[in-house]
């Protein structure tokens, strides 16, 4: 067993490392990136930056509960400015956009995180325990690689964990939303065997919502299997709608083991569009996202 696993403080991330769902979802942009348009991107993530900080000035969510989940790519300046102001950083290292998991970076992905040294790195997969075999075994590798990395590094190792739905197993479910609620928590419970089985070791796991408390209790038992009794789950946004994300908190609260959230557009989207049609000025959409990490906080807190 690692050596001082787990984390067991309350974690509630604004998550906004995201990069190819950024660009489809804002700026409509197809192909490369114009210097301009990654300047623009700069720049709207520290405006979600800047209501982070609003937030937690305003004492609306605690300074010692609150982290930020970003990239390098466009979040240099923000990476930087968090660090100095001792907020908890949470570090994204996968490449964007990939149904399978890949470092950014590569073999020099040390280097990218050591620059920053955050508290937590984030790793997000795809995996379907009852999907492509190989691809699963190719990601188990990695993963145990890379976990083994950041325990030997001093990192505590988030990872990001989303179960894709089979052909066989939407049509089961009749459609996605019946998929969530009946299929999809099994999954998860044995995606997580399967990955503690290969020696893929997360501090925190990164699960999406579920509708019901006793699928969350079945996780957190898979996930504190074997010892491992200070490794949590915090519930992720996934860009559900409001309702769908009190609901997945609403059923995870209170619940020994889940310590928080990581939600991001469903938090920054629609003030972001907002404001790049001008019917925000900054400040407002600083405003409102302040607000709306608040609003998910307090439910779950509540």
């Amino acid at each position: 067993m690692v050596a001082n696993l787990g984390y067991t403080k309350p974690l509630f991330i604004l998550a906004f490392d995201h990069r190819s769902s950024f660009i489809r979802d804002l700026l409509h942009i197809s192909g490369e990136l114009g210097n301009e348009d990654s300047h623009k991107i700069c720049d709207l993530k520290h405006l979600i930056y800047q209501g982070f900080v609003k937030a937690i000035e305003s004492n609306l969510v605690p300074k010692e509960r609150a982290a930020i989940l970003v990239d390098e790519q466009f979040c240099d300046k923000i990476l930087h400015e968090a660090k100095h102001a001792g907020y908890l950083v949470c570090l994204s290292v996968e490449k964007s956009g990939q149904t399978e998991f890949t470092l950014e970076y590569g073999k020099e992905f040390d280097q990218h995180i050591e620059k920053y040294q955050p508290t937590f790195i984030k790793a997000l997969i795809r995996y379907n325990p009852r999907g492509d075999q190989e691809s699963n075994l190719r990601q188990q590798k990695k993963l145990k690689e890379f976990s083994d990395w950041c325990h030997k590094s001093g990192y505590k190792f988030l990872i990001e964990t989303l179960v894709p739905a089979t052909a066989e197993q939407l049509a089961q479910a009749g459609d996605i939303n019946k998929y969530d609620q009946e299929i999809r928590p099994s999954l998860v419970v044995k995606m997580i065997a399967e990955l503690q089985t290969a020696g893929v070791e997360p501090d925190v796991w990164k699960i999406e919502g579920m509708t019901k408390s006793d699928h969350y209790q079945t996780t957190i038992k898979q996930i504190k299997a074997g010892g491992r009794d200070n490794v949590n789950l915090i519930i992720l946004g996934r860009g559900e709608n409001p309702q769908n994300m009190e609901r997945w908190l609403m059923a995870g609260k209170g619940i020994t083991g889940v310590i928080g959230f990581a939600i991001g557009r469903t938090i920054f989207l629609e003030s972001l569009k907002q404001y790049l049609n001008n019917k925000l000025t900054d400040q407002q959409a600083i405003d409102s996202i302040a607000d709306q990490y608040h609003y998910f906080y307090n439910i779950f807190n509540s």
